[in-house]
């Protein structure tokens, strides 16, 4: 399989881009990182699930992380809306990319529900997300001020530093900061749900440290569509690197019947 690493400018600013080559008559699968990833901690998942499916994919460092080109901080509250509602159009312009799958974790997994559910979106099959948020839980809020506790006492930063390079502060402090913002309690974009007509598939760890079971309960109530939620034993935060074979084959089994 064919890959390739390069950037793409959207409204001025260079993202970092990573694709791989699929079949030219099935979709585009798109890859929306974590609070804290880029391009390159998606590891190789994306080009295993590419292999599996036939679908190329598409895999990019938001601004501010990874090799892509750092932002000012402090980030808005709406800075997931500002992503999935300005950056996330313009880059599937930019790209060409017209059927296409999203697959959003955490962060990643908010910002393709506010896509999904703000319009209707031409060329979007579906939806698979990791552990997404739909509105602020004490329990977040609680985790992400441990995570500041180890990114300035323990190993956090020098292990960030190894994917996000100079974007290290930019990366961890636009994510901790606004998360740990008082507005931010009242952050919910549940409002988006009912307009969410696409199939989805939601995965969530059972002992998920960044949020409860209630986030994807409320995704299954509330979305337009239909919803497959799949909850995954032995599984925190991140069920593509926790759960691997199990994430792989859950969304290989949604996505072949969406591309038959």
């Amino acid at each position: 399989m064919s890959k390739s690493t390069n950037n793409v400018t959207i409204s001025g600013d260079k993202l970092e881009i990573k694709r791989y080559q699929g079949n030219d008559n099935r979709p585009t699968l798109i890859f929306l990182h974590e609070g804290l990833g880029c391009v390159d901690m998606w590891r190789d998942f994306p080009e295993k699930l590419s292999q599996m499916t036939g679908c190329s994919a598409l895999v990019y460092s938001r601004q501010g992380y990874g090799r892509s080109d750092s932002c000012p901080l402090s980030r808005p509250v709406r800075y997931m809306h500002d992503e999935a509602l300005d950056v996330l159009p313009e880059l599937l312009t930019a790209t060409g990319i017209e059927d296409h799958i999203l697959i959003g974790h955490s962060d990643g997994g908010s910002i393709a529900l506010i896509h999904a559910g703000a319009e209707d979106r031409t060329g979007l099959l579906g939806l698979i997300t990791m552990a997404p948020h739909v509105f602020c839980e004490d329990v977040s809020v609680s985790s992400i001020a441990e995570a500041k506790k180890v990114f300035l006492e323990g190993n956090l930063r020098a292990s960030l530093e190894k994917y996000h390079h100079e974007n290290t502060d930019c990366a961890f402090w636009g994510w901790n900061d606004i998360w740990l913002h008082p507005d931010f309690l009242k952050w919910n974009i549940e409002e988006y749900l009912p307009r969410i007509k696409i199939p989805q598939l939601v995965l969530q760890g059972a002992d998920d440290q960044y949020g409860t079971v209630a986030q994807v309960q409320s995704i299954a109530k509330q979305s337009g569509g239909s919803v497959v939620v799949q909850m995954l034993a032995d599984c925190g935060h991140s069920p593509y690197k926790e759960q691997e074979t199990l994430s792989l084959n859950a969304m290989k089994n949604f996505i072949l019947p969406l591309i038959s």
